[in-house]
């Protein structure tokens, strides 16, 4: 099963980069490309322990569902969200939130995924998906470092 880890340091704390990461509208925002929004379940504030959503964007030239669940929290550690129902064979991402030697957090995700369709499928993952995945995590990645670092005390913004 393909996964990928990408950490990403930010100057902020690691229970504001942990909110961040669960506000559905700090994701939204950093889907904006994709034209994603919560269309189901909680589609605003901030997501907890067992709450779903369910997402609505176009990737490929084509309109996906995805319904996803918090299926672990530990405020602020970690968190984890897996699909409930959507395009993947399997979907889990593991967000990790640790403090760093100068007061900001080193922010781990690590995805395990699996496309559907067999060997079509395996093909796409190793082609095309994987890549394009970590794209659109380091995009999110980046929103919440700048829409955290801006609100950090002592920012500019």
């Amino acid at each position: 099963m393909p996964r990928f880890e990408l950490v990403t340091s930010i100057a902020a704390a690691p229970a504001e980069v942990f909110g961040a990461s669960l506000d559905v509208e700090v994701h939204t925002g950093s889907m904006a490309k994709s034209a994603e929004r919560a269309v189901g379940g909680v589609t605003a504030g901030r997501l907890k322990l067992g709450d779903c959503v369910t997402w609505r964007a176009r990737h490929f030239a084509i309109w996906w569902r995805m319904t996803s669940k918090i299926s672990a929290c530990a405020p602020p550690e970690h968190f984890t969200d897996e699909q409930v129902v959507g395009p993947f064979k399997y979907w889990r991402h593991e967000h990790r939130f640790e403090a760093d030697s100068r007061g900001g957090t080193v922010m781990r995700d690590e995805v395990d995924f699996e496309a559907p369709f067999g060997l079509l499928g395996a093909f796409a993952q190793v082609v095309v998906l994987r890549r394009y995945l970590i794209r659109l995590i380091r995009i999110r990645n980046q929103h919440i470092k700048t829409v955290t670092e801006s609100a950090a005390p002592g920012s500019a913004g």
